[in-house]
Parts: structure tokens; C-alpha cells; sequence
């Protein structure tokens, strides 16, 4: 801030760093949004979708077995397994907190500062909201909305985050994408 001229020709001192703070930031925490939904996108799948992976199963283990590739056979039996796991499970609710100085998911809080960006995502037919992070871990927040609309959620993050409306896809989106319009593992 520059120096200001008062009436009798005297100089006012320039305003600190730590008098604009105390005078235009919010010394109390507010809750700007608070909702719980599931921890993660769910869809209950069918018969058709655990027979498809486990003959696509046998025929790589198979495979794997001719060339001798033990440890590749336990690391794709151990895939299949979690992903049956994920696919039975339904998840829990989670407790989601945005206020004015970040964002709480149950107990782990971050804080405006360690967040990028966000942009919102459809998962099986879920709409998901994503934070990136500047740090490597966890590099991004995978919050499902329940209840809450999208609009609403925005209109609160404006002011401490900025929104993308078209992120690229990686390689490996693009790659889950074609293998999943291609290859289904079951009809829907």
C-alpha cells in the first residue's frame, strides 16, 4: 500500500502487511458447506461382469503360465481380487467439510494454500468433484457430491480455487476409455 496525504500536508505511514491482514482476512472459521455422500462412485454390477474378468482371468494366467511368469500370475490374481472386492463393497459415507480455510474430507483437512485447481467429473453416472493438489500425494481429491448440486459446490469454490472446464486426458484415460467402449464387461 502507498503512503496517503491527510489534510494538513502530513504523510500517513504506509499499511503493513500484518495491519491488512488483521483488517480485510477473516480471523474466524466458517463453514461455507458441509454434506456426507459415499466415499467413491459405486455401481452394483451383475453375474456378467465377475464371469467376463474371470475368463479374461484364466486366459492371461494361462498365458502367463506358458512363459513361466509366476509372480505376474499372483500379481494379476491379486487385481481380480481387489477389483471384486471394490466391485461388492459398497462404500461408506463420508463426512465432507468446505470452509473458509479448505477443505475437510472425514478427518484429513487441506488447506487452500496446498490445493490447484478443481473440475467435476461423471463416474458411472455419479457426478464427482476433483481437487487437484500441488504436492505428488495425493495429487488429487475424489469427492463425491450425494445430494449437493454441482452448481452450488462451484459457486463456493470460486472465490479460493480456480475451475477448469475441460481438463485433457491422459494417456491412460484414454486408454480406459477405449478399452471400456470396446471391450465391456458387461452389457448395460
Amino acid at each position: 500500500m502507498t503512503a496517503k496525504k491527510i489534510k494538513d500536508d502530513k504523510v500517513a505511514p504506509a499499511e503493513t502487511a500484518l495491519d491488512y491482514l488483521q483488517n480485510h482476512v477473516p480471523t474466524e472459521v466458517k463453514t461455507l458447506l458441509a454434506w456426507t455422500a459415499p466415499g467413491r462412485p459405486f455401481k452394483k454390477r451383475t453375474k456378467q461382469y465377475y464371469l467376463t474378468s474371470l475368463l479374461i482371468m484364466l486366459f492371461v494366467e494361462i498365458l502367463l503360465f506358458l512363459f513361466s511368469q509366476y509372480m505376474l500370475m499372483l500379481v494379476v490374481l491379486s487385481l481380480v481380487f481387489v477389483s471384486f472386492a471394490l466391485a461388492t463393497v459398497p462404500p461408506r459415507d463420508f463426512h465432507y467439510r468446505i470452509s473458509t480455510e479448505g477443505i475437510t474430507v472425514e478427518d484429513h483437512f487441506f488447506l487452500w494454500q496446498e490445493l490447484y485447481d478443481f473440475y467435476f467429473k461423471k463416474r458411472n453416472g455419479i457426478e464427482v468433484l476433483h481437487v487437484r493438489t500441488h504436492a505428488l500425494i495425493p495429487g488429487e481429491l475424489t469427492i463425491t457430491l450425494g445430494d449437493i448440486n454441482g452448481e452450488h459446490v462451484k459457486s463456493v469454490l470460486l472465490p479460493f480455487l480456480p475451475y477448469r472446464e475441460y481438463i485433457k486426458p491422459t494417456f491412460m484415460d484414454k486408454s480406459a476409455d477405449w478399452l471400456s467402449a470396446n471391450f465391456p464387461l458387461e452389457n448395460i
